[in-house]
């Protein structure tokens, strides 16, 4: 378990763990949208209002079946790779949030959804922010989990963490240097980010590494983390035009971001929950999935007081 102190606020970086992989069911369907100057791989299923999913970095949408299954009973649940990653298109460039907020609302418009609840994770956390705060009207409830937004709160002092040196991480001769050893890499957020590392199982290392081994995947990633400083001020720009009024879900593993996630997100939003899913590191899906799948239930169930 590793202890991150920003100042006053603590953050605890640890993480994956316990369900092995899980498919989407069966009855999910898969669509290739041309959007904004992508093509956007996207599973779509179930039926009723609507609800978007967007992964993080050393995963893909894949890491949503579970939760997926479970909100398929009552919603239409779209889930889609971000640009770059999984089976989406991978353009040497434009990994900026803000672009890719337009990406999410491409996808929307081409399903014909006007509006849907908003569930994200890692990376998407970001994209998520920047399409609710660039289409507020578009997101009845958002839930975001355990990471950071640029450029919001104490996002200078998360920065100065030695742990975090991936975020300053890329270009071609670190793309050679993990050429044909991602798992490598890829291991290395896996473990020191987990509560428990054997949690996050071996088929979905293998999957998740297929999928970053493919062309032009790894670069990919780490231009979404180059982005990050362009991603600050796009972010506070759209933070000094007020605050987002939909109500909010944090949600950090106890022994990674835990209640600090809430605190992040406070700077952000005027109607914010707190939620802790307990013995979770960052992957909270692959550690706690029925606890994670049961706070987010209940939260777009509109269910008071289980969140916290």
């Amino acid at each position: 378990m590793v202890r991150i102190l920003l100042g006053l606020f603590a953050l605890l970086i640890a993480t994956p763990a316990a369900a092995e992989f899980q498919p989407f069911p069966a009855s999910f369907k898969t669509r290739e949208i041309a959007t904004n100057g992508v093509t956007i791989h996207v599973r779509v299923g179930g039926k009723g209002p609507a609800v978007i999913l967007l992964h993080g970095y050393g995963e893909t949408g894949d890491m949503w079946a579970p939760l997926a299954a479970d909100l398929a009973r009552d919603h239409t649940v779209i889930v889609p790779d971000l640009r770059g990653l999984g089976l989406s298109s991978k353009p040497a460039t434009g990994y900026t949030k803000k672009l890719q907020a337009g990406d999410v609302a491409g996808v929307l418009d081409a399903l014909g959804v006007k509006k849907a609840d908003l569930i994200t994770h890692d990376i998407g956390n970001m994209v998520g922010y920047s399409f609710a705060a660039q289409y507020p009207e578009r997101v009845t409830k958002f839930v975001l989990m355990d990471a950071p937004l640029p450029g919001i709160g104490p996002w200078e002092e998360i920065l100065k963490n030695p742990l975090l040196w991936h975020f300053r991480f890329g270009g071609p001769d670190m793309e050679r240097l993990v050429a044909g050893r991602e798992r490598i890499y890829l291991d290395r957020f896996w473990n020191e980010f987990s509560a428990t590392p054997a949690k996050f199982d071996e088929t979905s290392r293998q999957h998740y590494t297929e999928l970053y081994a493919m062309p032009g995947a790894m670069h990919a990633g780490f231009e979404q983390f180059h982005a990050f400083d362009q991603d600050a001020i796009d972010d506070q720009a759209l933070l000094a035009k007020g605050k987002l009024t939909m109500p909010v879900l944090a949600i950090g593993g106890e022994k990674s971001f835990g209640p600090t996630m809430a605190a992040v997100m406070r700077f952000a939003a005027s109607n914010v929950t707190e939620g802790v899913i307990a013995d979770s590191g960052h992957w909270l899906m692959e550690e706690q999935p029925v606890a994670t799948t049961a706070m987010v239930r209940a939260f777009l169930d509109g269910k008071p007081g289980i969140a916290n």
